[in-house]
């Protein structure tokens, strides 16, 4: 029977967790995406990198540098590229995006199992894999993730991060044994397995941005635009610069750097590891600070902690300073991911995060490439990393510095909250 005249009832409302709750559907999304970033480009490429220099200095006789100068190909690549990523994620959504960009990341990456004494075939595999790495990457899941949040934002973008650094973990261990026990063209192609048989599931099955944020209409471009005239932005990518062109092109020599110093290769392996190790916990700790405190001075605390490392690893020539400079610099690069994509979406919200991120990438990758081939070159012509990196310590420091000129983000949170809400 109908309810009497007059007698209206109450919606019945669902009350639905909220993002401090593990049942909250963010954090399914944001847990599922941080497996996958560890199959993919920031873990792969980049981590295992330093493990191939001297198997292919030995198989083909190229210089550090000329193999240097491979990975400078990705990164310039991954740097132009970016953008035009960051705008199809915002177009698209990550799902439609990322999906395509791990079957050609994965069957790129392992088609460097057939090279042979051609530079064009090494370069041009290598900028195949930076023209779609970074849809496998940070980049790729950042704005689904970001989505999801407002409060607990810092939170779920260290959570996403940590993938990356379980992958930092593994990743170089894992080479140099595949390296030992295989060779280098068969560990190739187990490596280049990975982003199918771990990232692609994922994606498929749990990859969605939240309903009110998911409708892809075309991205504010003009938006965009105008946040690049900001003084935030041109900080932001000025320090992202400096520490990407000192740390990432540090790791990348890394394993080849301990092993001139008479340190074993698998000890070298370790202190990759310990990078990753406690580059999961500077993701982790300070995606917890930056929901409590003004994110620009926590990004000022990490740079001049990456400037202590990069100068300890300077005169490094035990197990034990290696470990703890390789410790230092890779708590505060994990910090720093966070930072990035933390204070793009503070000052300039989400509608637009893909897109300015890919700016980011593309100062970031350039950054990278440009500190990998001068560490290469440097060891060629003077035998020893170790001035130049006296010098990335420097430049790390002052970004680090340049920081505390970042404005408050106070006026931005009304735009910040609109976005998000």
């Amino acid at each position: 029977m109908g309810a009497p005249a007059g007698v209206q009832h109450s919606p019945i409302v669902i009350q639905q967790p909220d993002e401090g709750s593990i049942a909250y559907a963010g954090w399914k999304v944001t847990i599922a995406s941080s497996f996958a970033c560890m199959a993919g480009f920031g873990s792969i490429v980049v981590y295992s990198f330093g493990a191939f220099i001297k198997p292919l200095n030995a198989q083909f006789g190229w210089s550090r540098q000329t193999i240097s100068t491979a990975f400078a190909c990705t990164s310039f690549t991954l740097g132009i590229c970016s953008p035009v990523i960051g705008y199809l994620l915002d177009r698209f959504g990550a799902r439609r995006v990322i999906l395509p960009a791990v079957v050609l990341f994965a069957l790129a990456f392992g088609s460097l199992s057939l090279l042979r004494d051609n530079l064009a075939q090494l370069f041009g595999t290598f900028i195949v894999i930076g023209a779609i790495g970074n849809a496998t990457a940070q980049l790729g899941y950042t704005r689904a993730v970001a989505t999801w949040f407002q409060t607990h934002r810092g939170a779920a973008i260290a959570t996403l991060q940590a993938g990356s650094s379980f992958g930092m973990v593994a990743v170089p261990v894992m080479a140099q044994r595949l390296l030992g026990h295989v060779g280098w063209r068969w560990s190739y192609v187990v490596l280049g397995a990975l982003p199918l048989v771990i990232a692609f599931p994922l994606v498929s099955l749990f990859m969605r941005e939240r309903e009110s944020a998911a409708s892809h209409e075309l991205p504010d471009f003009a938006g965009a635009l105008t946040a690049t005239r900001s003084r935030a932005f041109w900080i932001l990518l000025v320090t992202l610069f400096l520490a990407a062109m000192s740390t990432t092109g540090t790791i990348t020599q890394l394993s080849a750097l301990l092993t001139d110093r008479d340190i074993s290769a698998s000890n070298a392996g370790y202190a990759v590891a310990v990078a990753g190790a406690s580059s999961l916990a500077g993701r982790l700790i300070t995606g917890w600070l930056l929901d409590k405190y003004f994110a620009p001075r926590v990004g000022m605390a990490l740079l001049c902690t990456t400037a202590g490392g990069l100068f300890l690893l300077s005169t490094a020539h035990s197990f034990g300073a290696a470990a703890l400079a390789a410790g230092l610099i890779g708590f505060s690069m994990g910090g720093e991911a966070d930072v990035t994509p933390y204070l793009l979406a503070r000052y300039f919200g989400v509608q637009k995060l893909g897109l300015l991120y890919g700016w980011g990438w593309t100062a970031y990758a350039t950054a990278a490439a440009l500190g990998s081939v001068l560490l290469g070159r440097a060891f060629d012509q003077h035998g020893t990393y170790a001035g130049l990196l006296v010098l990335f310590a420097a430049a790390t420091f002052v970004a680090g510095i340049m920081m505390l000129a970042m404005p408050r983000y106070l006026k931005a949170e009304s735009n910040y909250t609109s976005t998000v809400s």
